[in-house]
């Protein structure tokens, strides 16, 4: 089966109701696009359809683990990715209209005509926004087997010298901090 064929729910075959779907996505998934920042990508995505008269209701379930560089110390960083998404597509007579007058970013028209939903870029946009902002290990996990020693302890040297000389942001403007309230 060809990725592009892998990824796409011919629905006008459904019968309404509850309709199951589960993914596998590696890393050959994101090789049809950008530069990814993480690597060794294993989310599994379990789509649920309720398919409607007029509309379906898509919820993707995402789950897995990727490696990313830590935002501290620049190691590869095992995450857990988790998160749900839904999407309500409505089938209308003239979708690019619709698609530019409504601005929610959860609804999504399709034409009457179409017979195939195709998943890959909200598969691609899930996955990536399952991925925290924050891209470390817990403070208590610090030290351990996936961190940088050595930028660790070159963090720590840095931030005990800063402490100590203050912060140059105010250095200058002491010589306001006394002035009585109108003199400045």
């Amino acid at each position: 089966m060809s990725s592009r064929r892998e990824f796409e729910i011919a629905f006008v075959g459904l019968k309404a109701g509850i309709h199951e779907f589960s993914y596998r996505i590696t890393d050959k998934f994101f090789e049809a696009y950008q530069q990814q920042d993480f690597r060794r990508c294993d989310a599994q995505v379990k789509l649920t359809l309720d398919k409607k008269n007029s509309f379906m209701l898509l919820k993707f379930e995402i789950t897995g683990k990727i490696e990313i560089a830590c935002d501290r110390c620049g190691n590869q960083l095992p995450l857990d990715l988790w998160d749900e998404f839904n999407i309500l597509v409505k089938l209308v007579e003239d979708p690019e209209i619709m698609n530019v007058q409504e601005e929610d970013p959860d609804v999504y028209y399709i034409s009457k005509g179409e017979s195939h939903l195709y998943l890959s870029d909200w598969l691609y946009e899930f996955i990536n926004l399952s991925i925290p902002m924050q891209r470390m290990c817990k403070p208590e996990e610090m030290g351990g087997p996936h961190c940088n020693k050595e930028v660790l302890e070159m963090l720590k040297k840095l931030e005990h010298e800063r402490s100590a000389s203050g912060n140059p942001l105010w250095k200058g403007l002491e010589k306001f901090k006394d002035l009585p309230p109108g003199n400045a």
